[in-house]
Parts: structure tokens; C-alpha cells; sequence
């Protein structure tokens, strides 16, 4: 019989044991889907585009919450806390997928306006069109270099970290638009530019984009491709220094280097 005492609490001793660690990892799971149900749950955009999921995942959250306080009730915890977890990653990927499609949207609406707006600005004498356009392309070009005239696109068409035009753009590439189709002979290289900040490769990577973007618009709105290079070098070459806010907003930009009038460019860089 007295064998039997200390064999029992030993069994006690590792049953507290293994419950502790239940109890541990019910409390990470719990912890988990908490911060992940307060970051969806505070996202105005979450709560628009995706409300029922966030309330299955308060639902969830707030079952595991309660079950938490009985004994032997961990395995309970950690499943509700996994469908609180997955909910919230649900309404996360819904609100993005309906977003984006919001904004392919705009996106196609803003063409449609644009194509609108050069079709009627053809009705216009092409010759007086001609000298107006070629002028206002003049004045928005920042420099005349060994690479040819260059028109500069600043980073304020851009959201950071984004290569999609924004809005404020239109009135420049429409002009860009009207003088490539009245000038037939003239081509484009558009080289995209930013700062020193983040890594030398994702900065290669966005500069290209942007240019890209810029380019995309332009053949959207009927100028043929075999017009257009498109370039990107990153952080290199700046025009400023980037130690400052204003040099690095400087340095964010994609430059247009017009050919002369029989569509010969300059060098690249």
C-alpha cells in the first residue's frame, strides 16, 4: 500500500505538468487571435468591406475567452481561438481582394475620361493643336541635357511605395498623349528614379514599375509601344542629396526624354 501513495503523486504531479503546458499554449493561441481580432477590428476599411467576418471572429475570440477559465477546457480554447485567428485572416483577404477591385475600377472609369477627353480634344485644328501642345511640352520640361529634352514627373503622382498613377497626373500625360500622336516621328524613353531609402533592390524594382505605369497609361490612350522604352535605376543618379526630406522628394521621380523629330534618342545611362 505504501507504494501505491507515491506512484499516485507522481501521476498528480505529471497530469499538473501536462496541464500547465496545455494551459501555456491555450494562452499563446488565445493572445494570438486577440491582436489579430483588434488589428481587423480597428480598420475602418476591414469593418467596411468584410463586417460579418469580424464578427464571427469577435464571436469566436469571446467563446475561447470564457472557456479559458475552466480547468481541463484548453483543447476547446485553442479551437476557437484557431477560428477567431482564421476569420480575422478571412476579413483581411476579402477587404484586399475588394480594394483592389475598387480600384481597377477607378482606374478603368479615369481611362475611359481620359480617352473621352482626347477624342474631342481632336476635334481641334490639328496645326494650332500642334504648336500649343509642342509649347506646353517645352514648358513643362525641367532641362535640356546630352540626353535630349527631359520632362519630370515628381513623386507627388505617387502614393508611397505605390507605382500606380494618381489622378494629379492626367493633365501631363494627356498633353504627353497629344504631342506623341501629333508628332508621329517622336519617341519616348521614360526612366523611373527613386531615393536611398529601403533596400537597393526593391528600389530598383519600384523605379521600373513606376516608369512602367507611366508607360501603360500612354499606350492605354493609343500611343503604339515600339515608341516607348522604359528604364529604371533605382536610387541611383540623384539630383539632390538625400539627407533631407526635400532632396529625397526630389531624388522620387521618373524623368521623359523626348527624341528629336525623327525619333532619335539620346544615349541611355
Amino acid at each position: 500500500m505504501s507504494s501505491i501513495k507515491p506512484l499516485a503523486a507522481l501521476l498528480l504531479l505529471g497530469a499538473v505538468g501536462l496541464q500547465g503546458c496545455a494551459s501555456q499554449r491555450s494562452e499563446e493561441s488565445l493572445e494570438q487571435a486577440a491582436a489579430s481580432f483588434q488589428q481587423v477590428k480597428n480598420d475602418s476599411s476591414v469593418l467596411r468591406s468584410a463586417p460579418r467576418d469580424v464578427i464571427r471572429a469577435g464571436e469566436s475570440l469571446g467563446r475561447a475567452e470564457r472557456l479559458s477559465s475552466y480547468w481541463g477546457s484548453g483543447a476547446d480554447v485553442r479551437h476557437y481561438a484557431y477560428l477567431s485567428q482564421r476569420y480575422s485572416e478571412i476579413a483581411r483577404e476579402h477587404t484586399n481582394l475588394v480594394l483592389n477591385q475598387e480600384r481597377q475600377a477607378k482606374l478603368e472609369l479615369e481611362r475611359q475620361r481620359l480617352q473621352l477627353a482626347l477624342r474631342e480634344a481632336k476635334l481641334a485644328s490639328v496645326q494650332q493643336q500642334g504648336k500649343w501642345l509642342e509649347a506646353q511640352i517645352v514648358s513643362l520640361a525641367t532641362m535640356q541635357s546630352d540626353r535630349g529634352l527631359v520632362m519630370t514627373l515628381g513623386d507627388v503622382l505617387f502614393d508611397t511605395g505605390r507605382a500606380d498613377l494618381k489622378n494629379a497626373a492626367n493633365r501631363t500625360v494627356l498633353k504627353l498623349v497629344q504631342f506623341l500622336q501629333l508628332n508621329p516621328k517622336r519617341t519616348v524613353r521614360i526612366e523611373g528614379y527613386t531615393d536611398s531609402t529601403g533596400a537597393p533592390e526593391d528600389n530598383l524594382r519600384l523605379s521600373r514599375d513606376r516608369a512602367q505605369s507611366v508607360a501603360d497609361t500612354l499606350i492605354d490612350l493609343g500611343v503604339d509601344e515600339k515608341r516607348i522604352q522604359v528604364e529604371g535605376y533605382g536610387d541611383q543618379y540623384p539630383v539632390e542629396a538625400n539627407a533631407s526630406e526635400r532632396g529625397r522628394a526630389q531624388n522620387r521621380r521618373v524623368e521623359i526624354v523626348f527624341s528629336d523629330d525623327q525619333g532619335r534618342l539620346g544615349a541611355e545611362r
